[in-house]
């Protein structure tokens, strides 16, 4: 592994299934390269490897529904990511409950969230296709997301922040906020 994989591979980031259907076909893959671009407008970027089949689909189409998955997405992660669990096949709808977004893309049942997006914008960049979506509908729900680190799935942990003894009152601010508001 390079370094510069080596370096990535400690840097957790949440696990989305970027979808699409329409003219150009149906079709999802597993993104960890997700993020928010702006809020006004509402913009949020994916890469996707040149070489998935999702890039050709999503150009055609138009259109990408970005799900952020819950811990029980990990089976349609790794569906979508090219390793699918015994008796499934490689991008298979089927491993998991999909309604329709708006735009017409998949989006899946008990997902953190979901952005429906309409390309606003593709930017090639090294081995990756950059694509900004503006996003038309979000929907959100409670549950614990999916991450991903070190080449394995993990869920999130809350815990206290640092203590100094020099300050005592020192809290990052919305903890502050929150201790003063009780």
């Amino acid at each position: 592994m390079t370094g510069f994989r080596l370096a990535m591979s400690g840097t957790a980031s949440g696990v989305t299934v970027v979808a699409t259907d329409g003219p150009g076909g149906r079709f999802g893959q597993t993104v960890s390269a997700m993020c928010s671009v702006s809020a006004d407008p509402p913009l949020v970027l994916i890469c996707l490897h040149g070489r998935s089949p999702a890039n050709a689909a999503i150009a055609a189409n138009g259109v990408f529904c970005v799900n952020v998955l819950a811990t029980q997405h990990d089976h349609v992660a790794d569906t979508f990511a090219g390793r699918p669990w015994a008796g499934k096949d490689r991008w298979d709808f089927s491993c998991g409950h999909w309604g329709e977004a708006p735009s017409g893309s998949p989006r899946i049942s008990g997902a953190i969230a979901s952005f429906d997006c309409s390309v606003d914008q593709v930017i090639e960049a090294g081995t990756h296709m950059m694509y900004i979506g503006r996003v038309q509908v979000v929907e959100a729900a409670p549950g614990t997301p999916l991450i991903y680190l070190g080449g394995a799935y993990w869920r999130p942990e809350t815990f206290e922040p640092s203590a100094f003894a020099d300050y005592p009152e020192a809290r990052p601010q919305h903890l502050a906020s929150r201790k003063a508001s009780r």
